[in-house]
Formats: C-alpha cells, sequence, structure tokens
C-alpha cells in the first residue's frame, strides 16, 4: 500500500487520489433514464478549490482532487473497498511481457476531450514528460510536477505514433504497481497551442528532450492553470476527459461542475454536481436545511448522533477506510525507548489498545477492532494469514505485572516516554490520557507533547524532541510504498529505524509481479517490525458519510477519493 501522513499538508494527504484520478463508469442503463434536471450538493471539507491542474506540489490536496477527479479520466480506479478496476471507458491495457516488463494501452475509439479532440498517444507521451525529472534545463525538471519518477521507471516513453490510439510501455524493471501509473493528465493539444507548438511538435520536443523549445509549454503547464479564487480560466483551456466539465466558482463557498455532453462513456446520472466548501462541523445542520445533499464530516459519536437524529430524512453511511492510527518510536538520538528492545516492549506490554477500540472508536464503528498489522487492513483478504504468521498476540491485553517486571530489569523505573501528535486533537489526547493510566503503572512517566508544531518544518518530530509519535497513515492501495516507510534511510522513515531483514524483504517484494512473492514478502516484514517493536498499530479509522434521503446511490469508499468516487451515479429519486 501507499500512505501519506495526513498529520502533514493536504498535499502529501492525498497524493494518489489524482495520481491514479479516473472516473468509474457506470452500470447499465440509458442516459434518459439516468438524467436528471437537479442539481445534487456535496461537502467533503472546508478548503477551497485550488486548479483545474491538481498536480503540482503547490495545487496538490485532498479537496482539490476530489473536484479534478470528476474532470480527469484514467486507466484505472480504486472502488469503494480500494481494489483497482479498469475504467471501460477510457480504454483498456494489457501486460503482453514480463521480461522486460512492456505493457500496452488502447484508448478508446471514442474517447475525447469535452471539445471533441481525440484522446491520444499524444497525451500519454505529455503526461510521461510532466514525470519525467530527466526534462530539465538549467535549473532543474522543466514541469513542476508532484511525481518526478516516470521517467525513470519508464524511460523510453509512450511508444506510438502521437495521434494513435495505442502505445506500449516498457519498464526498467518490474513493477508491481503498474496498474496505477498515470497516463492521461493534461491535453497535450492545449499544453502545446500555449507554448507556440503543434501537438507532433510537442511530442517530438519531449521525446527528444529539447529544453529550449519546451520552455513556453512548460511555463503554462506550471502556472497557466491558476487563476485568481474565483475565475476559471478560459473554457477552450480547461476542456474534461471525464463525466464532467467545470461551470463555475465562488471563491469560499462552492465550485459547479456541469454534465460532460461530449462524454464518450455513460453520461452522468446528474446534470449538475454542486461542490462546497463547509466546516466539518456545519455539515449535518447543512444536510438538515437541504442546503447539501451528500457529506463527508469528521467521524465521531457527536456526528452519528445528530445524523441518526435526522431519522428516515437522512441516510447514515459508514464504513472502513484505509486510515490506520499507530505509534512509532523514534530510534534517533537520545530517545528515551530506542536502544531498548526490553522497554519498548514494556511499553507495548502497557498499552491499552483495546480500551482505545473500546472507548474512542466502538461508539463510531461498533465494529471496530483493534489493528495487528500495517501493510494489510482487518477488511482486506489476507489479513488473518498475514497477522498469523507475524504476530503472537502478545500485546492484545496490558500485562502491567510483565511490562513493571522489564522496566525493574532494565534499571529504569521512572523512565519518561514522550508522546507527541499534532494538536489540537482531542481523540488522541484520549489516547495519550489512557496510555498514562496504564503505563505509569508499569514503571513509565508518559508524558503528552502534542502541540501545533509537532509535524511542521523544523518542528518536534523533525528535531526529534519526542519519543513515540503518534499519529495516522493514509493508505492509497499502492503496493510498494511501505518500502518508504520501514527501509533504511528513506524518506518517510522517520524514527530513523533500519532492519537488514527488512530491507531486503521490500527489495525483493517490489522487483516482483508475483502476488504470491507479495504475500510472503509482506509476512516477513510485518513479523520482523513486530520482533524489533518498529511501532505498534492501534485502529483503522472509521468512515462516516451521510445523504439525503432522495439520493441514490452515493456510497462511502475506503479510499482517499471518500464518498465523491463515484458521484457521477449519483441521482435522485423522482
Amino acid at each position: 500500500m501507499r500512505f501519506t501522513r495526513i498529520s502533514m499538508a493536504a498535499a502529501s494527504a492525498a497524493a494518489l487520489a489524482l495520481v491514479v484520478a479516473g472516473c468509474a463508469p457506470a452500470d447499465g442503463g440509458d442516459q434518459e433514464a439516468n438524467s436528471t434536471s437537479q442539481s445534487i450538493a456535496v461537502s467533503v471539507g472546508p478548503n477551497d478549490f485550488i486548479s483545474y491542474n491538481g498536480f503540482t506540489p503547490e495545487t496538490y490536496s485532498t479537496y482539490n482532487s476530489a473536484i479534478v477527479d470528476r474532470l480527469l479520466a484514467g486507466f484505472s480506479y480504486f472502488d469503494e473497498v480500494g481494489a483497482i478496476q479498469p475504467n471501460a471507458d477510457l480504454g483498456s491495457y494489457e501486460l503482453i511481457s514480463e521480461d522486460p516488463m512492456v505493457v500496452e494501452y488502447t484508448i478508446a475509439d471514442d474517447a475525447k476531450w469535452s471539445d471533441g479532440t481525440p484522446i491520444t498517444v499524444a497525451d500519454a507521451v505529455l503526461a510521461w514528460g510532466v514525470q519525467n525529472p530527466n526534462l530539465a534545463g538549467a535549473e532543474g525538471p522543466l514541469f513542476n510536477s508532484v511525481s518526478q519518477d516516470l521517467g525513470d521507471t519508464v524511460p523510453a516513453g509512450p511508444q506510438g505514433d502521437a495521434d494513435a490510439k495505442s502505445f506500449t510501455v516498457e519498464f526498467a524493471a518490474p513493477d508491481p504497481d503498474w496498474q496505477i501509473q498515470t497516463w492521461l493528465l493534461s491535453p497535450a493539444h492545449v499544453v502545446a497551442e500555449q507554448g507556440g507548438l503543434s501537438t507532433e511538435e510537442l511530442v517530438e520536443a519531449i521525446r527528444g528532450g529539447d529544453a529550449a523549445a519546451l520552455a513556453d509549454a512548460a511555463d503554462f503547464w506550471n502556472t497557466g492553470w491558476n487563476t485568481a479564487p474565483g475565475t476559471l480560466p478560459d473554457e477552450a483551456l480547461i476542456p474534461s476527459s471525464g463525466p464532467y466539465v467545470l461551470s463555475s466558482w465562488e471563491a469560499g463557498q462552492s465550485v459547479t461542475l456541469k454534465r460532460n455532453e461530449n462524454y464518450y462513456g455513460e453520461p452522468a446520472a446528474n446534470d449538475e454536481l454542486v461542490i462546497r466548501f463547509v466546516e466539518q462541523d456545519a455539515m449535518v445542520q447543512a444536510l438538515q436545511n437541504g442546503d447539501l445533499d451528500v457529506i463527508a464530516p469528521q467521524p465521531s459519536v457527536d456526528t452519528v448522533s445528530q445524523i441518526e437524529e435526522l431519522g428516515d430524512a437522512a441516510q447514515l453511511l459508514t464504513g472502513q477506510t484505509l486510515t490506520w492510527e499507530h505509534l512509532d518510536f523514534n530510534f534517533k538520538g537520545n530517545a528515551s525507548l530506542a536502544n531498548s528492545l526490553e522497554l519498548r516492549q514494556a511499553f507495548a506490554m502497557c498499552v491499552p489498545r483495546q480500551q482505545i477500540v473500546d472507548n474512542l472508536i466502538k461508539p463510531v464503528s461498533a465494529d471496530a477492532e483493534v489493528m495487528n498489522a500495517r501493510e494489510v487492513f482487518p477488511f482486506q483478504e489476507n489479513y488473518d494469514e498475514v497477522v498469523s504468521a507475524a504476530y503472537d498476540g502478545r500485546y492484545d491485553e496490558p500485562n502491567l505485572e510483565e511490562a513493571k517486571a522489564l522496566v525493574d530489569a532494565a534499571g529504569a523505573a521512572g523512565t519518561v516516554v514522550r508522546i507527541g501528535y499534532s494538536a489540537p486533537n482531542p481523540r488522541r489526547a484520549d489516547e495519550v490520557a489512557l496510555i498514562k493510566s496504564s503505563c505509569d503503572q508499569a514503571g513509565f512517566d508518559i508524558q503528552d507533547v502534542g502541540n501545533a508544531d509537532f509535524f511542521q518544518p523544523g518542528g518536534t518530530q523533525e528535531r526529534g524532541d519526542y519519543d513515540v509519535a503518534l499519529f495516522a497513515w493514509a493508505g492509497s492501495g499502492q503496493i510498494t510504498s511501505g518500502q518508504n516507510i520501514y527501509a533504511t534511510d528513506k524518506p518517510q522513515n522517520y524514527g530513523g529505524y533500519s532492519s537488514p531483514v527488512v530491507d531486503q524483504a521490500w527489495q525483493t517484494l517490489v522487483t516482483s509481479l508475483d502476488e504470491s512473492v507479495h504475500l510472503e514478502q509482506t509476512k516477513i516484514i510485518e513479523k520482523q517490525l513486530w520482533d524489533d517493536l518498529f511501532g505498534i498499530p492501534l485502529f483503522a479509522h472509521p468512515g462516516v458519510d451521510a445523504a439525503a434521503a432522495d439520493i441514490q446511490n452515493a456510497q462511502h469508499s475506503v479510499g482517499q477519493t471518500g464518498i465523491m468516487w463515484n458521484a457521477e451515479k449519483w441521482s435522485r429519486a423522482e
């Protein structure tokens, strides 16, 4: 799975949402049956729209992706349970060789941008160029993209005529995540025109690495779609490849999407989708008032109660998510538990994981359970098999007697354990309080060092002024990204953990296309992380959404796209 820290900027919290942006094809029916004259209003949070181009560091966020994902199609998408599904509306893809690894993509004959321009290989070449760090000028990569690895992953880029409907790509090494690579991102014909080039000249310049010829096109791609709040670019600059087109933007209030009448797939089931920017604590009231039809509020006991009080006027949509809470040890510097496995074991023995779930999570989701793995979730197919191979249950319930014995044997009574998190966060403060109530009895001195700057640049975590970090990772379904968290010296391995066993297992996993290899290496990784006590998994976050009673097909999803994953299927009952 790929994970991004939700405690940090929203840009890192939504990484895959746009990388694999694709619209779920609707099931059956005809346009007349699916059409509705009514508008549907939804809110997933308070943050304003930023840009049609949501693929730069400045524009990449969960909230912006919720909008852009409805405009820009991809070859695949994640369904409600986090499984990868092909987007047959756009086309198809096939692994035609494993050694070397070659994939063939076929774009549907009738697939076109909303302005009528066919979607072709030129668009795939642009997507590759945008993500190619080797396409550079004197000051670095020409394109200011949040993803800068596709040029190394697929060195030669898409092979096929610029105006053709099929292309092949050859990977430098096996890539288990090949199904979610981004091969359709921005309209090549628009970027070419704004750069003073024909589409064919743009493709030739990208393939030839001609930085001078691409300078103006790259400048436009980087900033040309960024406009003042409330002002959309000219309609000709923002064609859609998905089921909606951008219609209007009221700064700080809403963005309106209209059905793409030139969409080559199943038409959107609603005429208009209005994405409103609403504070999460105001969403339920807005739903009750009829100002919103679908909401994604912050999960809490109060939120669930408020939705339930609406009775038959609303649908409560709950379920699992790929976001999970955990405690990670700091292995750097003078952190109090860094150099003693026995003290980490004692700490794990006194953390009341079940009590945390019972007190804080089950009131929101009755099916919540303690999580005993990191790379697999309790609702996923291989969870029981992985946990059985990796974890013996020793930390299921607190064992204060044994924990205290380990602390005393180490001569470590009174050891301070600083637990940090991004504050304010009432639930995490409650988690730390429960841990303190238990672990102080084992001889530790638990201190709550949560603060607003904990995960900020130069903040507590970066300085290493903590012993245990409490936060959540938001999973996105990518198979290989855990390497970035658990392998030695990787950028998201914040605590500085290192294990040759884990490093080798990840290297084996990320260079294989065999699912059985992925499973066996995951077992090895999970067991070693438990044996070394990299950290302590706690629980998967519950998901809470709601919709008005007359809204059909709104469905909770475990993925980062959330409730918006199938917005084009929503309709209002006649």
